[in-house]
């Protein structure tokens, strides 16, 4: 019998949060009110896996998705039961993206991909990248305009690039490539694209579902 190939083991894990209204997207309730704020959530979310669906028609990929509020019951009934659903945990969120690193990796994934819903300019094409660049580097970060990142990939767990990280400021991609280059980790940056988090960032959402 002639050996099978073996497949690289490509996991994505997306990091959301049940649209709860009044506990979801809370910077956009002065423009949209706490039910508008958990929608915008809710279609944001939706729009995110829609992109990996569509990759996973002709690539395989494993997924998991990683929230916080709500329950399994509520995010089955929302998203789907086919999917893996775990809880994001306590700690900040570096300790919450390391404890999905490590235990993907745990489970054989060979390189791991963690992406947030905020981001709809986020599609199949630039995951598809990011998992090429890591074909040939250890670090593969998407810098979002507001100087976070909306995508983080891996090829094995490494703790340092998640903590002494400034998290929610304008520093986050700085501090995590000058980690990065301290521990001699050869690094590629993707496209930059703009979060979607406060009143003044909805023209990019309105932009993305105009088309």
């Amino acid at each position: 019998m002639q050996e099978l190939p073996i497949v690289t083991k490509k996991h994505i894990v997306i990091f959301t949060r049940y649209p709860e209204a009044g506990k979801t997207k809370t910077r956009m309730i002065p423009a949209l009110g706490e039910e508008g704020a958990a929608n915008l959530q809710k279609q944001m979310t939706e729009h995110t896996l829609s992109q990996i669906r569509k990759l996973q028609k002709t690539s395989v990929i494993t997924l998991e998705v990683r929230f916080s509020g709500g329950n399994y019951k509520l995010m089955q009934d929302w998203l789907g039961k086919d999917l893996v659903y775990k809880i994001q945990g306590c700690g900040d969120l570096g300790e919450r993206m390391l404890r999905s690193l490590t235990g993907a990796f745990a489970d054989n994934a060979q390189k791991v991909i963690i992406i947030g819903t905020d981001c709809p300019g986020l599609n199949c094409q630039i995951i598809t990248t990011a998992f090429e660049k890591l074909n040939n580097c250890d670090l593969v970060l998407g810098p979002a305009l507001d100087g976070g990142y909306y995508l983080v990939g891996l090829r094995q767990p490494v703790s340092e690039l998640f903590s002494n990280i400034s998290w929610g400021s304008d520093q986050v991609f700085t501090q995590t490539i000058k980690i990065a280059q301290k521990l001699n980790l050869t690094s590629s940056s993707l496209p930059s694209l703009a979060d979607v988090d406060r009143p003044e960032d909805l023209k990019f959402w309105q932009q993305m579902t105009n088309h």
